[in-house]
């Protein structure tokens, strides 16, 4: 018997994507550097492993449940499942192994860590599995799966050893700016798949979706995410202000990324091998994080931002 199967559905070369715990981290280090201890390196590996099996038996799910559909996607027919690799069964089983096994080790490192870490497995339990099937429902489909942006900065945030909550607007711009990110990635499905029918046929959603409603609700949940980043400036730290010309650019050349054709947006996985994309990336990372601890006063008086 293969392993190879096995491993593919658990999508190990899509772990980069918990990267988007390590903001959570971050933001517990800046707001609460007092109760971080600089001996947590063994726990944070620990916390990731833990999110990585959970995220796998996620990915474990989603190809058993869509595997009759995928079999109408040109590319995703070649999965496992869809392809007659690995049984239904034998993947359910690998879901429930992972699931557990992360959970378990999510459980050695605090409870609200794996509180969390249990709400993001349940997020993919109701994402794939009927009746609930949100990832059916237009709209729902992509702020159901954008919440998991969140959740994993929440459980950045728990790692650390803190035990209040982030603050709502740090999360909300996490969400939006997620759903901004699947958007893309439904437009960019949609366009390669080329005809409406097909689509529809592929993904519910998609009876629903044409391109400029698409293009619509991505200016939408773009605009989301830079009104909550509005909210964190004039709350916590005005000198953030000066990156968001970059995260304007980046934007931009996200959604110029997804119009192209068969557009590495469709694979996260993938996605850094656009140069451009990754030097945006990082300017706009060092950029945050100097700003961070950067003063300058007269960018709240110039704002007119009250104890700034």
């Amino acid at each position: 018997m293969s392993l190879r199967p096995y491993v593919a559905i658990a999508r190990v070369d899509h772990w980069f994507k918990n990267i988007f715990v390590l903001p959570g981290i971050l933001l517990a280090v800046w707001m609460h550097p007092q109760e971080i201890s600089w001996s947590l390196g063994l726990v944070l590996l620990q916390a990731l492993a833990a999110v990585c099996l959970v995220a796998s038996s996620y990915y474990a799910l989603n190809e058993v449940l869509d595997a009759e559909r995928d079999r109408l996607h040109p590319v995703k027919s070649r999965r496992p499942v869809a392809a007659g690799e690995i049984s239904p069964a034998a993947g359910l089983v690998e879901w429930l192994v992972l699931g557990v096994a992360g959970l378990a080790v999510g459980w050695f490192i605090n409870l609200p860590f794996f509180v969390t870490l249990a709400a993001l497995w349940i997020a993919g339990i109701a994402y794939n599995v009927p009746p609930v099937r949100t990832k059916e429902v237009p709209v729902l489909d992509v702020l159901s799966e954008a919440i998991n942006n969140p959740l994993r900065m929440l459980l950045g945030w728990f790692a650390t050893g803190v035990t209040d909550i982030p603050p709502s607007s740090f999360l909300l711009a996490y969400w939006m700016v997620g759903a901004y990110l699947m958007m893309a990635k439904r437009l960019a499905e949609y366009r390669d798949i080329g005809d409406a029918a097909r689509a529809a046929a592929y993904r519910s959603s998609f009876r629903f979706y044409d391109e400029p409603r698409m293009l619509a609700l991505m200016v939408c949940y773009a605009s989301g995410f830079m009104f909550f980043i509005a909210v964190v400036l004039v709350k916590f730290h005005p000198e953030l202000i000066l990156a968001c010309p970059l995260l304007m650019v980046y934007l931009g050349y996200y959604t110029a990324l997804s119009l192209r054709p068969n557009s590495i947006v469709q694979t996260p996985e993938n996605l850094f091998r656009d140069r451009k994309l990754l030097w945006l990336t990082l300017l706009v990372s060092v950029s945050l994080a100097v700003l961070a601890f950067v003063d300058i006063p007269w960018i709240g008086e110039f704002l007119e931002i009250e104890g700034a």
